[in-house]
């Protein structure tokens, strides 16, 4: 249901709001590569600091500009099993393809929690659930046995995996079923991901080169595999690039020097420190996208 290069798209601001112009053109910009889906609203979209208006605003104007020409797996996670309901359903009232509901951070519940959150999530709503499992931003684990259980709840389609961990990842593909849909959360991990099953890739850095990563995909898909790994070998310092700092500021500071976006970020995030600037200039002008 979700495979292919998606994009964790940033949140563009400007004067502290949201800067539909410059947003506009970034998904423009994904329409052309041909960008399988978008993802608003994750960690990349800095959702933790949007309102909650906010949130769900960002999530009605991707659907529309979208206009559903590629799919819209919005984020809708919370610590709060509430919220993420109430965030699940307007995703699904604005028309999204989809939710991505990353793990409670801060709260560290036990298997048993984490299975009974994600399963009072897909019950409130009927679009499909994407897991979203990143353990160094939220603290827990969502363990292989608890992942293959949720997989048998019929709207949990599949998994964001930026646990790091290739050997859980293969279990779940392992023992999931086939249709479930396991993404990389790590643009480091897509080709590895991809080699033992993986379907695809929620990405940072085709915020800034996404024909690239589009086309890394696909000629994995056709068999050209020295293609795919000349094009991941390229990607790397890029990638690692993307991550001197915290995500996303060092791909908000990519796409300003673009001419994308303004640099804006909010707090408690700064934006980037010029030595590190420095550092993601030359990776940027040895990769050509600058």
């Amino acid at each position: 249901m979700f495979e292919g290069s998606y994009v964790a798209i940033v949140t563009p601001f400007k004067n502290g709001k949201i800067d539909e112009e410059a947003y506009k053109k970034l998904i423009e910009m994904h329409l052309e590569a041909g960008t399988d889906g978008l993802v608003p609203c994750g960690t990349t979209g800095e959702a933790s600091t949007l309102t909650m208006e906010e949130h769900i605003y960002m999530i009605e104007l991707t659907v529309k500009l979208v206009n559903k020409k590629m799919k819209v797996l919005a984020g809708t996670g919370s610590n709060c099993t509430e919220d993420a309901i109430e965030l699940t359903k307007e995703a699904e009232k604005a028309g999204a393809d989809g939710a991505l509901v990353v793990s409670p951070y801060y709260n560290k519940p036990t298997q048993k929690g984490l299975y009974q959150h994600f399963k009072k999530i897909a019950e409130s709503v009927n679009i499909p659930i994407v897991l979203y499992n990143i353990q160094s931003r939220t603290a827990v684990n969502i363990t292989m046995p608890t992942v293959v259980e949720l997989a048998k709840i019929k709207n949990i389609v599949g998994v964001k995996e930026a646990s790091g961990d290739l050997s859980q990842m293969t279990d779940v593909i392992r023992l999931c079923p086939k249709e479930f849909d396991v993404l990389s959360g790590d643009d480091a991990l897509t080709l590895p991901l991809l080699s033992v099953g993986g379907k695809g890739v929620i990405s940072v850095v085709a915020n800034i080169v996404p024909k690239d990563v589009k086309e890394m995909i696909e000629n994995f898909k056709k068999g050209n595999i020295k293609k795919t790994q000349e094009i991941n070998l390229k990607l790397f310092p890029l990638i690692k690039a993307m991550f001197i700092e915290t995500n996303p500021i060092p791909v908000k500071a990519a796409l300003n020097i673009m001419g994308f976006i303004s640099p804006e970020i909010r707090l408690p995030l700064t934006e980037m420190e010029e030595e590190n600037k420095k550092k993601l200039i030359t990776a940027m002008k040895n990769y050509g996208v600058i």
